[in-house]
């Protein structure tokens, strides 16, 4: 690392411009931060260091002066106590311009500390590698704040820098203004700095409430916090500005940490899409293909293999499958990529790809390829956030299942075992669709869906006539529907809906139940020879 030449004579354009005497160094992460530090001794800038940064440098032949040194106190409590000190916080705190903050340091023999270069114990990490409680404790960074928010907070006369990609920043300015950091420059660093602090006693908080027992519900107080991945061309609509954050206390695979091996850049309405696919197939342990438009699943399939699976979800909603989004829950092959390239897609994202898939999917070098490197887990508890004017809504995500020994049977008629499989294949896929959600299935595959209608029967005859105009693209005189299953997110408020199923083809009907009108839909599913379950769970999705 070096700083950049000026040919112009260096001199102080900024009068607000600090120039830099002393630094105190304390660094966990130590990317960049030997060259960085050369450079602020070739300008003559005497150096503070604590523990293992001051070891660091002084193995790489750097004078260095310890704190202990400094402040005449020795580091105690394991490390705990070495630069809450009131030599190393008056001479970050003081005002320079305040005689009455000048004459106590004159009196106590305090000196100016002009830069803080300080980044903070591997909370997360350790959190992140399974360490035990106290582990996780000791990690917790006590003076490391305390030096940042006190030099943010007089960011006046001090640059603080928490993030080694500025040090290049600083050293231009430096370079620039005679070895002083600038107004604007420091300024900057201050709310950099205010924002990893912000950030990672959010991350402690998230932490400590995670670890208490259910009882203990939800905190007086929450935060949330993000570290910026990418900004976005835009937001769901050209006019609005959008970005990619990462959240620290959660490493589940998906879209938000997924590897993007090939294609154009991630738009908002990509990202937003392809995490619902991706949340929907990892719902099955066998091989399982969703195709995804608007958040809301065109084609949903389990089978023996990706292929099959794939053009079984496809012929679903052909239509809406075009400029989709495809999500697998098992290894991308080579003979599901050549199928896929046949047709336009947006994004493809899996857990892993084959090289011969790869290589395939070149030839279509504007699609989105996407690799996560595993499946999440659909049964973790986490907490979902949606912000509304003024306010948070804060829920437990909906990992709620239900297995064939919890349903109701509620007809006359028993399901077979065939209808039952197809009925949990169907409910479990509601929970992914915008309600009212109403999902028809058969052999392990969706054959026609409806989702987001003010009202159950507008979903119950969208997805019919999806299942129509899916048998016309494949030359079949009756609907995809005909035999198949329905699967509705949330009772049936009137036998109208049902209705509508039945005369679609269905055989047999899994809803949660609890209408004031069930027996009235129950009747209507006896009279017509439907087997019906409920499940007591209802699948709700805004």
């Amino acid at each position: 690392m070096s700083a950049k030449a000026n040919p112009q004579e260096n001199v102080i354009r900024d009068p607000r411009a600090v120039k830099i005497k002393r630094a105190l160094i304390s660094a966990s992460n130590k990317d960049g931060l030997e060259d960085f530090v050369r450079e602020l001794q070739a300008r003559g800038v005497e150096i503070l260091s604590t523990g293992g940064t001051a070891k660091m440098l002084k193995d790489a032949d750097i004078p260095v002066k310890d704190v202990s040194e400094h402040t005449g106190f020795p580091e105690i409590m394991d490390g705990r106590v070495k630069t809450l000190h009131p030599t190393i916080h008056g001479g970050i705190l003081a005002r320079r311009s305040d005689e009455a903050h000048v004459k106590a340091m004159e009196d106590n023999g305090i000196t100016d500390i002009d830069m803080v270069v300080v980044n903070l114990y591997p909370f997360v990490e350790t959190v992140q590698s399974g360490k035990d409680f106290e582990a996780c404790i000791e990690n917790i960074d006590i003076g490391g704040p305390a030096m940042i928010r006190a030099a943010a907070k007089n960011h006046e006369f001090v640059a603080v820098i928490t993030d080694p990609e500025d040090y290049q920043r600083v050293l231009d300015d430096m370079e620039a203004n005679d070895g002083a950091v600038t107004h604007k420059t420091r300024k900057h660093l201050a709310a950099t700095a205010y924002s990893l602090t912000a950030t990672y006693d959010s991350n402690i908080a998230s932490w400590f409430v995670s670890q208490m027992d259910d009882k203990f519900g939800y905190p007086r107080r929450i935060s949330f916090s993000g570290n910026l991945k990418q900004t976005l061309r835009y937001g769901e609509n050209p006019h609005q500005s959008a970005a990619l954050y990462t959240v620290d206390d959660s490493v589940r695979p998906g879209a938000a940490r997924a590897t993007q091996v090939q294609g154009k850049e991630l738009s908002y309405n990509n990202l937003n899409d392809t995490d619902a696919a991706f949340e929907l197939v990892s719902e099955f342990d066998e091989p399982t293909v969703a195709i995804i438009k608007h958040a809301n699943p065109c084609g949903v399939a389990s089978a023996e293999n990706t292929l099959e699976a794939y053009n079984r979800a496809f012929i679903c909603d052909p239509v809406s499958a075009f400029g989709g989004i495809i999500a697998f829950n098992r290894t991308l092959t080579k003979d599901t990529a050549e199928a896929i390239i046949q047709k336009f897609c947006e994004v493809i994202i899996a857990p892993d790809i084959e090289g011969d898939a790869i290589d395939l999917l070149k030839t279509k070098k504007n699609v989105r390829v996407l690799t996560t490197g595993g499946m999440p887990d659909i049964t973790q508890k986490r907490r979902m956030v949606n912000r509304i004017a003024g306010g948070l809504l804060v829920q437990d995500a909906d990992i709620g299942q239900v297995n064939e020994e919890e349903l109701k049977v509620v007809t006359d008629r028993e399901p077979t075992a065939e209808e039952m499989k197809d009925m949990l294949f169907a409910f479990r896929i509601a929970k992914h669709v915008k309600s009212n959600a109403i999902i028809y299935a058969k052999d392990g595959a969706t054959v026609g869906i409806g989702a987001g209608q003010m009202s159950r029967l507008d979903s119950a005859r969208i997805a019919a006539s999806k299942s129509e105009d899916a048998a016309k693209a494949l030359g079949l005189d009756e609907p995809l529907a005909k035999g198949s299953v329905v699967a509705s997110d949330a009772f049936f408020p009137f036998a109208d809906g049902l209705i509508s199923a039945a005369e679609a083809g269905v055989t047999a009907v899994i809803q949660p139940g609890g209408s004031i009108r069930d027996e009235e839909v129950i009747e209507a599913a006896n009279e017509r020879g439907l087997a019906m379950v409920m499940t007591g769970m209802r699948h709700f999705r805004h």
